[in-house]
């Protein structure tokens, strides 16, 4: 739980020590979902239309918290350029306006979801069978969103100031009561979909209250205090985080496309083809959510080495983590082949949407190694302060790649085509990322090397905080 060396040069062992316990507080995070789902899959008579309702909140809770990335991986780069520069100061002051950010997002969102429940819902899925069961958990989830947004959001900072083992901990405990929760609030309590929504509140409440705890203690490198927010790094902050923040948001824009794409398609079975996708999109979730840990939590070393003009550690570092990503697509996909159907038995015992999950899986295994080079590159760029690159990049994978095979595939092969947009979507995104990284990463090493000392922070925008 001690503060990691950023400007240590053995390079290999600080981003295991950075990627290691984000990438295991990510795979605890994705079990919010996944533990609801495979709960509320196992009610008892209408364990698979639940779920499906449940299917249908899944982008919309994610788009929740996308908002909590926009702030929190917004502004930990530049909080970690500002320690890399030697200026504390600074960077309480940026510590300072993400927490204030990240209250207003969440009241702001709590509001809107509130009061447009049933237009959202049933624009983005539900069915008349599915609604009842998807309100009672949205409903829910958004009058708690203040805790998992502002709860994410300034993890990332914990995770910014060297201290990646206490940020894995802060989400450890809010998954593990999660965990202990559900069954009591579905089954025990017998409040069905909503105790699986107030289990979920539970626990990111717990999680709060120990990030706030723990960023507030004199005995951390950069406590958070209460400043008057600066609209200045507000902005900065947002554009800094609109890269992960359209990674998170399109991957729920694309979801609800696609829940919308199989209710049409899909037919009589529309609702059981959510359900197949609703568990397929768990299943890649388990692999993507760890990766985005390997390569957001190694940005505190490519950031504050940037800050500090150590540019050849920055090189070592980016190299060491697209490698990491690799590997571990790669252990994954070979996983796939043998854990698919097992996986998928959590959530159904039904025949038919065992095998089609299955099928469904594979599918989407078909371009994972690639995207191990989209993750680490984007959010390589996100972390030296370039985001019109990662911007464009997220953008064109899923709202151009994604979007496009989406629509147009189903309309020529049935409702089985939709799931094929993801491997081309991960395939092509991936040559495009590679090839624009190939060419902008030494120009904008040769760049920075170049800078003054007035002009250190890097940060497109221009000027210093």
């Amino acid at each position: 739980m001690k503060a990691v060396d950023l400007s240590d040069n053995k390079v290999f062992a600080t981003v295991v020590k950075l990627a290691v316990p984000a990438m295991v507080a990510q795979l605890v995070n994705v079990l919010y979902s996944i533990v609801d789902r495979i709960f509320v899959g196992n009610i008892d008579v209408i364990g698979d239309i639940a779920l499906a309702g449940v299917g249908v909140c899944a982008p919309i809770t994610t788009l929740i918290s996308s908002f909590a990335f926009l702030v929190g991986t917004g502004g930990a780069p530049i909080f970690s350029m500002a320690l890399g520069e030697g200026d504390d100061e600074r960077a309480k002051k940026i510590l300072s306006c993400a927490g204030v950010m990240l209250v207003a997002i969440a009241a702001v969102l709590t509001v809107v979801v509130c009061c447009a429940l049933r237009p959202i819902l049933m624009t983005f899925g539900a069915s008349e069978n599915s609604y009842e069961y998807a309100r009672q958990y949205l409903l829910v989830y958004a009058l708690g969103s203040v805790f998992s947004i502002t709860a994410t959001g300034l993890n990332q900072f914990i995770i910014a100031d060297g201290y990646s083992g206490m940020g894995m901990l802060t989400i450890l405990i809010g998954a593990l009561a999660n965990i202990a929760l559900d069954p009591l609030f579905i089954f025990v309590f017998d409040m069905g979909v909503a105790g699986a929504a107030i289990a979920t509140v539970i626990s990111q409440a717990i999680s709060f209250v120990f990030v706030i705890v723990f960023l507030t203690r004199k005995s951390v490198k950069c406590a958070l205090t209460v400043r008057k927010p600066s609209l200045k790094i507000a902005g900065r902050i947002a554009v800094m985080g609109i890269s992960p923040f359209a990674i998170m948001a399109t991957d729920s824009v694309i979801i609800i496309a696609s829940n919308m794409v199989l209710q049409r398609y899909g037919g009589a079975e529309g609702d059981n083809w959510i359900t197949v996708s609703t568990i397929v999109q768990a299943f890649l979730s388990l692999i993507t959510m760890p990766m985005l840990g390997i390569t957001s939590g190694t940005q505190p070393i490519l950031s504050f080495n940037y800050g500090a003009r150590n540019l050849e550690l920055v090189k070592r570092a980016e190299l060491r983590i697209a490698a990491m990503c690799v590997v571990f697509t790669t252990v994954m996909f070979a996983l796939s082949f043998a854990i698919a159907r097992p996986f998928a038995t959590l959530f159904t015992d039904s025949e038919t949407l065992l095998d089609r999950s299955a099928w469904g899986v594979r599918i989407y295994m078909i371009g994972i190694i690639p995207l191990a080079l989209q993750y680490a590159f984007v959010d390589g760029f996100t972390a030296l302060g370039q985001p019109r690159f990662a911007i464009v990049l997220s953008l064109t994978r899923k709202l151009l790649l994604y979007t496009v095979s989406l629509v147009v595939l189903p309309m020529f092969f049935g409702v089985n085509a939709a799931f094929y947009a993801e491997p081309i979507a991960d395939i092509g995104a991936a040559v495009l990322s590679t090839g624009t990284f190939l060419i902008a990463f030494p120009k904008i090493m040769k760049k920075r090397a170049a800078m003054t000392a007035d002009n250190m922070s890097g940060i497109p925008t221009g000027g210093k905080i």
